[in-house]
């Protein structure tokens, strides 16, 4: 223990000392990672308990709009240590949730350059607790990946700062590297080349478990350091886990497996299929040949939280983006950094997004009125020949078609159809979102916002596509030419008819 206390250049402390700070209820929180994706849960989870939470943030300018009217947002950067002491002034609870995986140079050693000037700045400020999540895995042979997050753990406990370390080994949850990794791969490949570490044995957990043991965390009585081992209910290996979310997608895979294939040569296959790019893939892939499984469940006797099972984790994955996507704001949703442009939209989680606005120089009554009447004989703004077309092809393969019209041509209601449509959300005035019921290889839904700018409002029309499988990808990407043509068209439509005689003024097209 000595000899590595004095590698990582850390002062010598008895873990038992007395400290400065404590964990106290109700005493400020400190979370690094906030834009990330454990970290953004776990801010939304304290900020739902009213905790007093302070944010770290390498450009707070960017954070300071997705927070709470309680939460504090300081500018800092753990590269540099001068800017740390103020941010950790009267914490008593600091989570380290940030990584360097993404790094072209050596990822270990800003890691480990990082928890040093985290772990002296908590110790110099008398910080009560760091919380840190790293990754599962056994001592031996470990990648580089899991060998530097290890690492990072001990740094962090050696500081002499009383140190909570949960160990995790996949996380799965919609927009976790993983499970987006194996949505992919699954979506979009009915046959699969299967390499070996596609059957190495993980424990993989729902990212809701996760939370609730970082928030936990803060209760757990004692001022020792701990390492916990955290993970759901099944021992699973990738394929395990690629079966387990085809059955629950409906979806057909076949996987032929093979004895290797290099971690760089399934960095660069998972860069060209997936949304994981090669660098990180490479370290990713190269950590998959360890196993990752509980050895140690101490966790399940000090904590009051009893993970799911790895069917349930998925379920709840793909029920939680539902909800998270019916409540997302488009225009703070899509780029903070400025337009963000591509020939088919850009990809969201697993859907395609298309989203453009129109500001009109009229008030939300006016702007909204051609939005709550569209569909049924009003139509809809824009190639309705094309609509009907479309409408006669559904019924033909065994869906409504637009046969079905609407109830009442003024306002619409949540459950009731517009033509092959269902509405989904509206608010008057405000917002009318549509799920689509024709035959589609996916889920499709058309959104219509209407916000107050100035002396007027813009308009924004959003439609997502879900893509099923490689015939949803060809069907997105097949018809995207036609189907921008007309919701260009319809976005037109709607601006002149909600400002009457007076031009509509076009907006900076967001996607």
């Amino acid at each position: 223990m000595p000899a590595i206390r004095q590698q990582l250049k850390l002062p010598l402390v008895d873990a038992g000392e007395p400290r400065l700070g404590s964990v106290e209820a109700g005493g400020r929180i400190l979370v690094t990672g906030a834009t990330g994706y454990i970290g953004g849960r776990l801010l939304a989870r304290l900020e739902e308990q009213s905790r007093s939470v302070r944010c770290l943030a390498r450009h707070p300018e960017f954070l300071r709009v997705r927070v709470g009217p309680g939460t504090e947002v300081v500018g800092g950067d753990l590269t540099r240590p001068e800017t740390l002491p103020a941010a950790m002034r009267g914490v008593s609870t600091a989570y380290y949730l940030v990584h360097s995986m993404a790094s072209e140079d050596s990822f270990a050693e800003a890691d480990r350059l990082a928890a040093r000037a985290f772990a002296e700045a908590a110790r110099g400020a008398g910080v009560g607790r760091i919380v840190y999540l790293g990754g599962l895995g056994g001592q031996d042979d470990l990648s580089s990946h899991l060998a530097s997050r290890q690492e990072v753990g001990r740094i962090l406990r050696h500081s002499g700062v009383p140190t909570l370390e949960f160990r995790a080994s996949i996380i799965i949850g919609s927009g976790s590297l993983s499970f987006e990794m194996i949505r992919a791969l699954v979506d979009r490949l009915p046959v699969m080349i299967t390499p070996r570490w596609v059957r190495t044995q993980s424990q993989p957990i729902a990212v809701e478990d996760v939370i609730a043991y970082l928030v936990a965390a803060l209760e757990l009585p004692g001022s020792e350091s701990r390492v916990f081992e955290i993970g759901g209910r099944d021992r699973a290996s990738y394929s395990d886990i690629m079966r387990e979310y085809a059955r629950q997608r409906g979806l057909r895979r076949v996987m032929i497996p093979v004895p290797l294939l290099s971690p760089r040569l399934s960095g660069l296959w998972l860069g060209l299929v997936t949304p994981v790019y090669a660098r990180v893939g490479r370290k990713l892939v190269d950590s998959l040949r360890n196993e990752t499984v509980v050895k140690k469940p101490k966790a399940l006797d000090r904590f009051d939280i009893r993970p799911r099972t790895l069917r349930e984790s998925i379920a709840r994955a793909l029920v939680n983006e539902d909800r998270q996507f019916a409540q997302t704001r488009w225009s703070d949703a899509l780029s903070s950094s400025g337009t963000v442009r591509g020939m088919a939209g850009v990809r969201y989680g697993a859907r395609l997004v298309d989203s453009r606005a129109q500001r009109v120089e009229a008030g939300a009554g006016a702007a909204f009125a051609p939005i709550r009447r569209i569909g049924g004989e009003a139509g809809w703004y824009a190639f309705n020949w094309l609509w009907r077309l479309r409408g006669w092809m559904d019924l033909m393969a065994g869906g409504p078609g637009l046969r079905r019209g609407r109830k009442d041509p003024e306002h619409p209601s949540v459950g009731g159809a517009i033509d092959f449509w269902r509405v989904e959300a509206y608010e008057p005035d405000r917002l009318l979102r549509l799920s689509a019921e024709m035959r589609l290889p996916g889920r499709a839904w058309l959104q219509f916002e209407v916000e107050p700018s100035g002396s007027g409002c813009v308009i924004r029309q959003t439609a997502e596509f879900e893509p099923l499988g490689l015939a949803g990808l060809a069907y997105w990407y097949g018809l995207y030419p036609l189907h921008r043509l007309i919701f260009e068209s319809m976005l037109r439509r709607v601006a002149r008819l909600s400002s009457g005689s007076q031009a509509a003024t076009p907006c900076r097209e967001e996607v």
